[in-house]
């Protein structure tokens, strides 16, 4: 009958065997890429496609980009997109009378 101990050092073997053999393809996966890399004349830009060139999609369409601010606050400089809730300025500035308009860009 096995014993808790003996399935603890085996399942201790078993990960420093795996973490082992992980290490080593991903260093043979690294090899494989850069020698294909250097066969084709690609760089580290070619693969994330960061290279200046335009894709064909709208730029700035992805999700999470940056939006353009379309209100300001003269006062302070601060700006709003008008995406998401107002901000404090905005809801302080609009309750004391000032329309939404005074404020756009």
């Amino acid at each position: 009958m096995t014993t808790l101990q003996d399935l603890l050092a085996k399942k201790a073997a078993l990960e420093q065997e795996i973490e082992a053999t992980q290490k080593r393809e991903r260093q043979d996966a690294i090899a494989k890429v850069k020698s294909l890399m250097n066969e084709y004349g690609l760089s580290a830009s070619d693969l994330t496609g960061k290279s200046g060139a335009k894709s064909g999609g709208k730029a700035g369409a992805s999700k999470g980009g940056k939006v353009a601010a379309k209100f300001r606050n003269n006062a302070t400089g601060e700006t709003w997109s008008g995406r998401g809730l107002q901000p404090k300025w905005l809801k302080a500035a609009v309750a004391a009378g000032k329309k939404l308009e005074d404020f756009a860009l």
